[in-house]
Parts: C-alpha cells; sequence; structure tokens
C-alpha cells in the first residue's frame, strides 16, 4: 500500500508529519479549499485561514 492517496474516495497519507506540510493543511493563504487532505491519518483537515477569510476575519492571501 502506498503512503499517500485515496481509499474509497478518501484522502490519507501515512508520511511522518513534517512542520511544513502542517502549515500547507492548516494555514495556506495559497489554497482556497477549506477541507484539504489530512496531515497524518485518513480524511480532511481544515485550512484555518481559508475559512477565517470566508468568515471575513482575515485577510486576502
Amino acid at each position: 500500500m502506498s503512503k499517500t492517496g485515496r481509499f474509497l474516495g478518501i484522502p490519507y497519507d501515512f508520511r511522518a508529519p513534517t512542520w511544513s506540510r502542517m502549515r500547507q493543511r492548516w494555514w495556506n493563504p495559497e489554497d482556497r479549499r477549506v477541507f484539504t487532505p489530512k496531515m497524518f491519518g485518513w480524511g480532511w483537515d481544515v485550512n484555518l485561514y481559508e475559512l477565517l477569510r470566508r468568515l471575513g476575519l482575515a485577510g486576502r492571501g
């Protein structure tokens, strides 16, 4: 089995977590998705920057 991919349409990533990937998934002004593939595990994480931007609480990226 691959360390990253999709199973039943749900993304997974079983690589060791890194600070870079954590920032990319949880606070990424350049990504307009609210839900991003999970940094580690199966499912989705929330791009908090994009969520706050949509609520009008964060500036434009």
